[in-house]
């Protein structure tokens, strides 16, 4: 029942992740040479490094589950 609440707890992090990233690719944008972008560019972004880093953060909590 747990995996079921933590799916449900994904979706507003998701919105909320992508809206964080929008804002501080609009603070550091001068900094780090990119330009701003909107909402819609920062929920692409955001699927984008859930699918590259979900892999990565679930092999590590199998393995220090089982410890």
């Amino acid at each position: 029942m747990g995996s079921f609440f933590g799916l449900l707890a994904a979706g507003p992090a998701f919105f909320l992740s992508a809206w964080i990233l929008m804002l501080f690719a609009g603070i550091v944008s001068r900094d780090v040479g990119v330009h701003a972008f909107g909402y819609l560019s920062a929920m692409v972004a955001t699927i984008g490094l859930w699918l590259v880093l979900a892999p990565a953060i679930g092999a590590i909590a199998r393995a220090t589950k089982r410890r």
